[in-house]
């Protein structure tokens, strides 16, 4: 519930911004139930205020999402055994958030210890979902009496969530260089608006805390390399936050000069 909260403001940017595109109640509203993905749809939706073409937005949207990838083999283990609709349905409703809250439901326990509770993820993810469609509905109507909305600073909630997430899963120095290393290449990549810059920050991150594990024979070997990988999936969270985020932001700046 507190992440639901906190992506509240990040659902009204969403709302009111896809109006200022252009698209219409309806389509804004239906974008956050089909696609529902916060940042890939305000980096789209900048994109098509620019005037960028479709194949840019479709190839841009898909590297933003492609953490989610890193998520899916985190999660494997526990989501392959489960029947058909239970994949799809976790698959549609995997976020950021609940790949973090899925994987702290039994904190302390190893990999090996760790039990996946479906109905509590399905629980989470449905909260986030109808939480996100709420706050999307909340910009709708917002963005039609309100003017400039997204000069308001609520796309700081982008980062506030994502640094909620990262936080409470560096437990150990392997997670924490995965972290920092991650977070560095991140910034890095931005600056040189290097778009696969996500994808090279979170598997640098892995490595980098795997590597640190080994060297320093932390806790038992094979369980410190695997909890580092596991997590290593959630610092890609900390590297999409600044890494996807200044695109958006870039692509709403960009728009509002047009304008003026």
């Amino acid at each position: 519930m507190p992440l639901t909260i906190a992506v509240v403001p990040w659902g009204i940017l969403a709302g009111s911004f896809a109006l200022e595109v252009g698209l219409t109640p309806v389509e804004s509203q239906a974008m956050s139930a089909i696609i529902f993905a916060g940042s890939a749809q305000l980096v789209a939706l900048g994109m098509i205020k620019a005037g960028i073409g479709i194949g840019s937005i479709l190839i841009t949207t898909l590297l933003i999402t492609s953490r989610h990838l890193l998520y899916a083999m985190a999660m494997r283990t526990h989501i392959s055994p489960l029947p058909l609709k239970w994949r799809l349905g976790l698959g549609f409703l995997l976020t950021d958030e609940l790949f973090a809250i899925a994987n702290q439901a039994h904190k302390g326990d190893t990999p090996a210890q760790h039990q996946f509770d479906r109905w509590y993820a399905l629980g989470g993810g449905l909260t986030f979902y109808i939480g996100w469609n709420i706050a999307t509905l909340l910009g709708i109507v917002a963005g039609q009496s309100i003017d400039n909305l997204d000069e308001l600073g609520l796309d700081f909630a982008i980062a506030a969530t994502f640094i909620a997430i990262v936080v409470p899963t560096v437990s150990k120095p392997s997670i924490l260089v995965c972290v920092l290393v991650s977070l560095t290449l991140a910034v890095v990549c931005a600056v040189f608006t290097i778009q696969a810059g996500l994808l090279i920050a979170a598997i640098s991150g892995m490595a980098a805390g795997m590597t640190y594990a080994k060297l320093t024979n932390e806790g038992n070997s094979g369980s410190a390399v695997s909890n580092t990988a596991h997590s290593g999936s959630s610092q890609s969270a900390a590297a999409h936050s600044v890494t996807a985020d200044p695109a958006a932001e870039s692509s709403v700046t960009v728009n509002k000069d047009e304008n003026l």
